[in-house]
């Protein structure tokens, strides 16, 4: 397709986002970058509105959204067409990581929130012992002596908790600093790194299915199927604040699994 000849150049309605990523390679036209930036910024949108609990206590939805779009307009020129990746998948990645950085210089976890998912894991852990079985809702509340409503809130935090700290993991781990480095500027061009990734995510597979059943199709749902916990919930036919308590033991046990193996 010719930049010059093409008649469509000035008016990219006809045009693919793959046709105008290319495209865009190949000229580095600043008008069709911004268009690209425009077309994504559903998925910055999507992804802002589903980490929202994450950034809640320090910025706003347009915030980082526009925190986003710049993120986008970066990664379309990082973006190497020949590594047969979605583009979309590739921006997906780079904006959690940008909310996720985000959250980490704003320390958004005060301490009294550590203490809260600490002693709410702990009163959990001690009715499991006592009752040989998962606690009720109405039971933690008892034994905390709290109202459900704070319960509620704890818990939302204790998943946050959770989810930040399994990204820190698996970050950490795909930027595994003690690979031997070859004479090559690309990761993927690394023996060792693509075999050491190439683990990392069998052993996250691995993980995964030593799960129970419940905790496979709650993460499943959550991060493949992207459903809130209230639709969830009625899927499964049980409490939403039931499905944040499968959730968050979930998490727990990934981020244990995946510690063991950085080890």
């Amino acid at each position: 397709m010719g930049y010059q000849e093409n008649p469509r150049t000035t008016d990219y309605t006809q045009w693919s986002n793959e046709e105008l990523l290319e495209e865009y390679k190949r000229t580095s036209s600043q008008v069709m970058k911004q268009e690209l930036a425009k077309r994504y910024i559903y998925v910055v949108r999507s992804i802002a509105i589903q980490m929202r609990d994450v950034y809640i206590g320090f910025s706003q939805l347009e915030d980082i959204i526009q925190e986003g779009v710049i993120t986008v307009m970066s990664a379309i020129d990082k973006f190497e067409l020949e590594k047969n990746v979605k583009f979309e998948t590739y921006i997906s990645k780079r904006i959690r990581g940008m909310i996720i950085d985000l959250a980490r210089k704003q320390d958004w976890i005060p301490r009294t929130v550590r203490k809260n998912v600490k002693d709410l894991e702990q009163a959990t852990a001690e009715l499991f012992e006592k009752l040989g079985r998962t606690p009720s809702t109405k039971e933690v509340v008892a034994y905390m002596g709290i109202t459900e409503e704070k319960y509620q809130k704890i818990l939302a935090k204790t998943n946050l908790f959770h989810i930040l700290s399994l990204d820190m993991v698996i970050e950490e781990n795909s930027e595994n600093p003690k690979v031997l480095q070859l004479p090559s500027v690309e990761d993927e061009e690394q023996p060792e790194q693509s075999y050491l990734n190439k683990e990392f995510h069998e052993v996250l597979e691995q993980s995964i299915l030593k799960l129970k059943e419940n905790e496979q199709k709650v993460i499943a749902l959550y991060y493949v199927e992207e459903l809130n916990m209230k639709e969830i919930a009625k899927i499964m036919q049980v409490s939403e604040p039931r499905i944040s308590q499968i959730h968050a033991h979930a998490l727990k046990k990934l981020k244990e699994y995946i510690e063991q193996y950085n080890q």
